[in-house]
């Protein structure tokens, strides 16, 4: 195929995109409130939320492999990964809403043992339906600039799934507080709902190529083996991995910081809405940076940017007020965007760098092993972060968490993420799939294709 066949019409990259909306607002959702909920909600220990959400989260170990290479191996008449969209949109309703539910005939023990349980259920109907759409972006278009701009366009309906999640189920719910369970049942009953929708959106726009549906069916090994042997691919992992803990890490803590060290709880969702209205505003910023430069440069700018902000959270005062806050915010989202997409956008370069070292493309396990990574440091940050609360004197819906606790919260939203971000700098710095590289390597596989076909 040409390099002008590869343009994507804006209709395609539009219904490609809204595919992500789903998945943006149920991941933002759970990172913002099932900590807390769990906490202020539902009554249990910080301790004991910990253990059920790592035990939950641990099987994903297996999980996001095993369907990866599901997909990579599945034959139909509707593709490799479009069947999974198609029958896994309703699975993935009902999962998500069983992680709101209070059951109320248990407690303690029971009630951890429940969201362990519902979080397994939860992330196994999510993976059969998120792998197989994240593995799509390779498959509708080659060209290095093209994937930018449609992974701008995933980006563009995440962010705005983010702030959705950031602000809608907060309206609904009210407060988190053991007497609005039953509105934040509601709110998840509603939001299942809502994020599976778009999957069928998906499902009937696009189409997969041929040619790689045609191509021998990897075996599990293979596919491993291809991964770890590919620099590109395992640098464009710790890109991902170090930027997505980081949001998962903000996103949990954050609420903790605006409700118990800036008493700005009523305030929340205007300052959670500002970050990812400017995220998305600045987001076609970063599309023309990163065609001007390349996506590694562009990363280290913007992550560089978000970094600063995160530590500026250290010193940040109650009595600095409402605008000072809303302002960082603001701030915030612009490095955001170049989290969002950058990332994303990097890891597709890596597939072709398979198929013409190995002669084989593996872009389900390679997607499912980025998510794999990125959930396996999840499932021990996050109950961390529960964890050193527990340990400072964290009290759920005190009117003033002592000292130590603030200065925990301030910790975890300061130093931890300008660390980690610091590190996907240097990942980012050491890339070795520039622009260049990456249409060389095209190159060759496209006259490989043409001396086969003639084959």
């Amino acid at each position: 195929m040409s390099e002008s066949n590869e343009k994507i019409p804006r209709w395609r990259k539009v219904a490609y995109g809204a595919g992500d909306i789903g998945f943006s607002m149920t991941s933002t959702i759970i990172a913002v409130l099932l900590a807390i909920f769990l906490t202020d909600v539902v009554g249990l220990r910080p301790g004991l939320a910990a253990v059920a959400l790592f035990i939950g989260r641990t099987w994903d170990y297996i999980n996001d492999p095993l369907i990866g290479h599901l997909s990579d191996r599945t034959r139909s008449r509707w593709g490799r990964r479009r069947p999974f969209l198609l029958f896994g949109c309703l699975p993935f309703a009902i999962a998500f809403a069983c992680l709101w539910w209070k059951p109320p005939f248990l407690s303690g023990v029971g009630l951890a043992a429940y969201y362990a349980a519902a979080y397994l259920f939860y992330d196994t109907c999510a993976t059969l339906a998120y792998m197989p759409y994240f593995a799509l972006t390779p498959e509708l278009t080659l060209d290095y600039d093209e994937r930018t701009s449609l992974t701008s366009y995933r980006m563009a309906f995440s962010i705005v799934g983010g702030l959705i999640a950031f602000t809608v189920p907060l309206a609904l719910v009210g407060s988190m507080r053991p007497e609005n369970a039953e509105r934040v049942f509601g709110m998840g009953f509603l939001f299942g709902l809502l994020s599976a929708l778009p999957l069928l959106v998906v499902f009937f726009a696009t189409r997969e190529r041929e040619e790689f549906q045609a191509q021998a069916q990897p075996r599990l090994g293979e596919s491993l083996r291809a991964a770890v042997r590919n620099r590109p691919f395992l640098f464009g992992v710790g890109i991902f991995l170090l930027t997505w803990v980081t949001m998962d890490i903000v996103q949990t803590v954050l609420l903790f910081f605006l409700k118990y060290r800036m008493h700005l709880e009523a305030e929340s969702d205007i300052i959670l809405g500002a970050i990812f209205v400017s995220a998305l505003l600045v987001l076609p910023l970063w599309e023309r940076v990163s065609r001007h430069w390349d996506k590694r440069m562009a990363y280290v700018a913007g992550v560089a940017f978000w970094a600063a902000v995160q530590l500026v959270l250290v010193v940040i005062r109650p009595d600095w007020g409402f605008p000072v806050v809303l302002g960082l915010a603001v701030l915030a989202g612009v490095g955001v965007a170049a989290a969002h997409i950058l990332p994303w956008a990097i890891i597709p370069d890596a597939v072709e760098w398979d198929e013409w070292a190995t002669g084989q493309r593996h872009e389900g396990i390679f997607y499912s092993l980025v998510t794999l990574m990125q959930k396996v440091a999840s499932s021990v940050a996050i109950p961390l972060v529960l964890l050193v609360l527990d340990a400072a004197g964290y009290v759920p819906n005190a009117a003033e968490q002592s000292l130590r606790v603030q200065r925990a919260i301030q910790f975890l939203m300061g130093p931890v993420p300008a660390a980690l971000l610091c590190s996907g700098i240097l990942f980012a710095l050491l890339y070795p799939l520039s622009r260049q590289q990456h249409a060389e390597v095209r190159a060759a596989l496209a006259a490989r294709r043409a001396t086969e076909g003639r084959g």
